[in-house]
């Protein structure tokens, strides 16, 4: 009796079979899949202006004819700072057309990398590194006074006067300087709240904050000063025979 209600074997691969992660899934919030809006939709027209119809096609012209698909990328990057720093459908149809395309193709590349925007964002689009070197270096707290000072906005909203949206994104290749933020093209390093907050107030004043290090050094120095290459090199041909040199 005891044998019939004993549960049966398992075979010893299931028994052994365990998930390889119990983390939850986090659904993106990008948009990978086109819905068409009063702002966003295939009739709304969109061409290059004559400077850069005249600059896309130098951009071809540095591909063989055949393979003049491979300029994609940039006349996409074209296109989006045409449009106000976004990649809309009408944007991505017309790079198609003008590069003898499938749209797919060109939507395929808008919605893969992320340097392509595919809903509209402010004047200012600050995108706030938080990997590891510069959440090392505060990066959280630099988010958080970006967000607060911005009117308690949250990463990925923009603001009500249409001025400001903020992202957060992944290394943008200023590590030593961390933290760090990049406005539109320039990049703001050795951030702290209070050069946080003077960069976001030169901003809705109107004016161009410099750019680079906030700390008072240049690049990327040795804030302790020089402690390497404090003799003069040698340079080529220096130790060589007089007729030589």
């Amino acid at each position: 009796m005891l044998a019939r209600l004993s549960r049966p074997a398992l075979p010893r691969s299931v028994l052994r079979a365990r998930p390889f992660s119990s983390s939850h899934s986090r659904r993106s919030d990008a948009l990978f899949v086109h819905r068409d809006t009063p702002y966003n939709n295939p009739k709304i027209a969109f061409e290059f202006t004559p400077e850069n119809l005249k600059r896309a096609q130098e951009i071809i012209s540095h591909y063989p004819p055949q393979y003049k698909k491979a300029a994609v990328i940039p006349l996409l990057d074209l296109g989006q700072r045409q449009n106000k720093g976004w990649t809309s459908i009408s944007v991505m149809n017309y790079v198609a057309n003008l590069l003898e395309m499938p749209p797919m193709r060109v939507y395929e590349v808008a919605t893969f990398y992320t340097m392509f925007n595919r809903e509209p964002i402010g004047e200012h689009f600050v995108q706030v590194c938080t990997t590891t070197p510069c959440m090392l270096r505060g990066s959280t707290e630099i988010l958080n006074t970006v967000c607060e000072h911005l009117g308690g906005i949250k990463p990925g909203q923009t603001t009500k006067d249409g001025k400001f949206t903020v992202i957060e994104v992944e290394c943008q290749g200023a590590c030593s300087n961390a933290p760090m933020f990049v406005v539109g093209d320039d990049f703001y390093e050795d951030l702290t709240p209070d050069s946080t907050k003077k960069i976001l107030d030169a901003f809705k004043k109107g004016e161009k904050p410099k750019p680079g290090p906030q700390s008072g050094r240049k690049t990327s120095e040795n804030s302790a000063g020089l402690t390497a290459l404090t003799s003069k090199p040698y340079g080529p041909g220096e130790f060589c025979l007089p007729e030589f040199q």
